[in-house]
């Protein structure tokens, strides 16, 4: 081995362990990254439109983030609008729920919980409904000692919710340096290798720009879809449930089991019968097989390619090392991975030892 390459493998090596101990103890930092590399992809298309129409790159982003702020505040006012009717059907249908979850409850828990009645039940999931709907601040509380107790710190508490706020300024910062970033990039490779690295670059540029486009829409598409069928089934937070399963579909498959388990719920709940329940698992499953048969492949096509095997071991395996962060990042890095294990393996079948020669 060369001296050279000694000396880049002994700077090399110790840098690639500390950012593997930075990575691990910075997942939240990550994740914002995460976010705002997901929003440039979404959006750089549509900043490279208008630079192709002679506008400047800076004012670009400025036109499409402030597209961006209104079209996410419409959606915004939708979804409170809608979510907040389908709270008044609920307490519409309170006492039977109460009725229903009184009959089915444990008596150790119905005086746990001081519910000796279906009135006082009933009562009481409709204190919390009405808290919901207002946003109350006493309904916050568990979820902020939740968000106190992850962090070890008031300091750490402080920086993590400024790091989500800042999201906007690495998105900023990474639209505007897109086109420096891959020169920049460029620069470290050696020219005989640049060729074949440019190559790469645009392939994992390609598999990422597919999946977190591809992806994001897909998890629009399913949310409609899941949405419609549930309302017409007579689901009660038909709009909620379905826009939350679609959401979470940002994570393969678990959006899906979520979206089946609160549908069922909410059916059970409603009218106590096994047709409804059933009827919510069938239009699940046609939804699920029409995002792996129709939807996923024209909306991403085989940019990703990855067996759905793969993609289930790949986020086994991510929230087992670094929880919902490696959940969100399993498929794109494995799909990453894809690109250079594919060249390895051409690489190997051109090889002498596997021709024989």
């Amino acid at each position: 081995m060369r001296k050279s390459t000694k000396i880049l493998l002994a700077i090399v090596l110790p840098l690639l362990i500390l950012a593997a101990i930075i990575l691990t103890q910075a997942s939240s930092v990550l994740l914002q990254l995460f976010i705002a590399l997901a929003l440039a992809y979404i959006l750089n298309p549509a900043v490279l439109q208008l630079e192709k129409r002679g506008i400047g790159r800076i004012f670009g982003i400025l036109i499409v983030f402030c597209a961006a702020i209104l079209l996410g505040m419409g959606f915004t006012i939708f979804l409170v609008v809608s979510i907040s009717g389908e709270l008044s059907n609920v307490q519409l249908n309170l006492p039977g729920y109460a009725h229903h979850l009184y009959e089915i409850a444990p008596a150790t828990l119905k005086s746990h919980l001081g519910i000796e009645t279906p009135d006082r039940l009933s009562l009481r999931l409709n204190e919390l409904i009405q808290q919901a709907r207002s946003a109350s601040p006493d309904l916050l509380k568990p979820v902020l000692n939740v968000i106190r107790q992850a962090f070890s710190s008031t300091v750490a508490l402080i920086l993590a919710f400024l790091g989500y706020l800042i999201i906007p300024v690495y998105l900023f910062y990474l639209l505007a340096d897109l086109p420096q970033l891959k020169l920049f990039l460029e620069s470290f490779i050696p020219d005989r290798y640049r060729g074949i690295f440019g190559e790469k670059l645009n392939q994992v540029d390609s598999v990422l720009s597919g999946f977190i486009r591809g992806q994001l829409l897909v998890c629009a598409i399913l949310a409609l879809l899941y949405s419609i069928g549930l309302y017409f089934i007579g689901i009660d937070l038909a709009i909620a449930i379905g826009v939350l399963a679609g959401i979470t579909f940002i994570i393969p498959y678990v959006g899906t089991i979520i979206g089946m388990v609160l549908s069922v719920a909410m059916a059970l709940l409603k009218f106590q019968d096994m047709l409804h329940p059933l009827l919510c698992l069938g239009w699940f499953g046609i939804v699920q097989s029409l995002e792996g048969m129709v939807i996923t492949p024209r909306v991403v096509g085989n940019s990703i390619g990855l067996h759905p095997l793969v993609t289930i071991v790949a986020l086994l395996i991510g929230g087992q090392l670094f929880g919902l962060l490696g959940m969100l990042l399993a498929v794109p890095v494995t799909a990453v991975l894809q690109v250079f294990l594919r060249s390895l393996a051409d690489y190997y079948r051109d090889s002498e030892f596997y021709r024989g020669v």
